[in-house]
């Protein structure tokens, strides 16, 4: 037990170590900008296909997102966030595709992985919140009581900095989004080649109509990326297996 917890400290402590590292996310800046105005600050940027669901356009700063489904919009949020000069984390979720996620556009140098968390992950989000722009928490099925969450989401919005949980139950309010996968394209009848995969995405919140869309990951402009299949027949050949969740 003693040897656990020295290795825990240890983890901390290195977490912080490169949090020190990290250039400091515009506080001068923000410092000469007036209250009213930091209030309506720039929300982290998302998939151009996402937008339009989101109420602020792109996932709100001192925020907290629940999201459910599938991994492969994850990678395509780190993607968004980082190739932006952004710097995120993923916690907890070690078969998140990074291979993926660079596809998108992801710049892997701007994002931390922390595979296993140990005993008490949210300790390790609260660390990574203190100088990162965005963190992604696997909660691998825990249910975050509302002490717990209440804290959390304090330290998020008091670092300006976004956290989004997956794989467990969140308490209090928060901005939700939902995924179902929809279909496939390309495979007929135990052969071809996998060219799309279709999800049906829901967007909730306290302070926003419930909002519905479609989306595609499709090649597009050199790499992969996410699409709105509104009205949009998507026909080029893609090898999309790494990018499913399972």
């Amino acid at each position: 037990m003693g040897a656990a917890a020295e290795a825990r400290r240890e983890q901390l402590a290195e977490l912080r170590r490169r949090m020190a590292a990290i250039p400091a996310r515009g506080a001068e800046a923000a410092a000469r900008v007036p209250v009213a105005e930091q209030a309506r600050r720039e929300p982290l940027p998302v998939p151009a296909a996402l937008e339009n669901l989101l109420p602020d356009g792109g996932l709100a700063k001192g925020s907290v997102v629940v999201y459910n489904g599938a991994g492969s919009l994850i990678s395509g949020l780190l993607a968004a966030v980082t190739s932006s000069g952004g710097h995120a984390a993923v916690v907890g979720l070690p078969r998140l595709g990074l291979l993926a996620a660079a596809e998108m556009g992801a710049r892997l140098d701007r994002l931390a992985v922390v595979s296993d968390p140990g005993p008490d992950p949210l300790e390790v989000a609260s660390v990574l919140l203190d100088g990162l722009d965005l963190v992604v928490l696997g909660l691998n099925g825990l249910a975050v009581p509302m002490s717990r969450a209440r804290v959390l989401a304090a330290r998020a919005r008091g670092k300006n900095s976004t956290l989004m949980v997956t794989n467990g139950s969140w308490s209090g309010s928060a901005l939700h989004i939902d995924t179902r996968v929809a279909g496939y394209s390309g495979l007929g009848r135990g052969c071809g080649r996998l060219r799309t995969v279709r999800l049906d995405v829901s967007v909730r919140g306290r302070s926003a109509q419930p909002r519905l869309g479609h989306l595609a990951l499709s090649p597009a402009n050199g790499r992969v990326e996410w699409v709105s299949t509104a009205g949009t027949a998507l026909e080029q050949p893609l090898r999309l297996a790494r990018h499913v969740a399972s």
